[in-house]
């Protein structure tokens, strides 16, 4: 029996080489579309895995992939995420992000695939007006990386009405960890998360981490966000496939683990775990940072029969720890 075939498009970044490691054990025939402008060929660690470097919106690319493997569904990754250069860029972030997936919904609706598994984000809602924050909560986005992504919902669900396209819009909460075995992680540059920010600051690849206010209106002051490990996200993305393959309905929902993490909380954890100090210095808040976004994430159980399964940041951080203590020091080569 051949197995199917999945386009992850995206599939060397972070969260998308790990999803691609999962379908591929999983049994499905994993062909990844990715341009290598921020992911890394060497994510990409499984031989069977196809690894196609180009962009989402080269349509007669598209059509040569989509003619060789007729694939079940597409998984798609590809985005910029950088929330501060969206604002001073937003040209970029809405050719690529927005733009660019068009010619992926053409392709696949000339090729009749019709089940889609979408990285949204949280930051679709904007400022939150309640907590934990629903499914049903107002979308007002304050950031063009946001926006970005709430037009590609609101496309998705165009699409569905107008030729039957099928959609799991995930909105990711804070992804955070590196795979349990250590042969893949997080290497972003610039980097920007607060969890190996934390620790390159214990390793001595940065300075000194800065945490950006200490009078929010939370039990020790500073930011509390929902983080979730990044292998829980990928188990997602399986679940949400063989959801629409199966011929489930679209559906949009919160990927987060229900529980609020604060910074402090993050760095009094890594230091346990590593045995070593945080240099750190103290700066002002930044603008747009909401004190709290935490996800209820019932929707995910009750639709796709998923929850996250490590919910203790301790697990996430040792993982990333194991990643950037190897010997590659948690980087992949240039």
């Amino acid at each position: 029996m051949s197995k199917q075939a999945v386009l992850i498009a995206g599939g060397a970044g972070y969260i998308g080489s790990h999803t691609v490691r999962l379908l591929n054990a999983e049994g499905y025939h994993v062909v990844v579309l990715d341009n290598l402008v921020y992911g890394h060929r060497d994510a990409i660690v499984d031989e069977d895995v196809e690894l196609v470097i180009g962009a989402v919106g080269d349509k007669a690319l598209l059509e040569r992939l989509f003619e060789k493997h007729q694939f079940v569904g597409v998984v798609h990754f590809a985005a910029f995420a950088y929330v501060g250069e969206s604002v001073t860029d937003p040209l970029k972030y809405y050719r690529n992000n927005t733009a660019e997936p068009l010619t992926l919904f053409e392709v696949m609706s000339d090729f009749k695939c019709t089940n889609l598994v979408f990285s949204s984000t949280c930051a679709t809602y904007g400022e939150p007006e309640r907590l934990p924050l629903t499914e049903d909560h107002p979308q007002n986005p304050v950031s063009p990386y946001g926006k970005s992504k709430l037009m590609v919902e609101w496309i998705l669900k165009d699409c569905d009405v107008a030729w039957g396209l099928k959609s799991a819009a995930l909105r990711y909460f804070n992804a955070s960890g590196c795979s349990t075995d250590g042969r893949i992680g997080e290497d972003h540059n610039p980097e920007t998360h607060l969890i190996p920010l934390v620790l390159q600051a214990i390793k001595g690849e940065i300075p000194e981490l800065t945490v950006f206010g200490t009078d929010y209106p939370t039990p020790d002051g500073t930011c509390i966000r929902d983080y979730i490990h990044v292998e829980d996200l990928a188990s997602a993305h399986l679940s949400a496939l063989r959801h629409l393959i199966e011929g489930g309905d679209s559906i949009q929902c919160n990927l987060g683990t229900g529980v609020g993490i604060s910074v402090k909380e993050i760095i009094d954890t890594a230091e346990e775990v590593t045995g070593q100090k945080v240099p750190l210095k103290y700066g002002e808040r930044r603008s747009g940072d909401p004190a709290q976004l935490v996800a209820a994430p019932q929707m995910a159980k009750d639709l796709l029969g998923w929850e996250a399964r490590r919910k203790d940041v301790r697990s996430m951080i040792e993982t990333a720890w194991r990643w950037m203590s190897a010997e590659h020091g948690g980087h992949f080569p240039k």
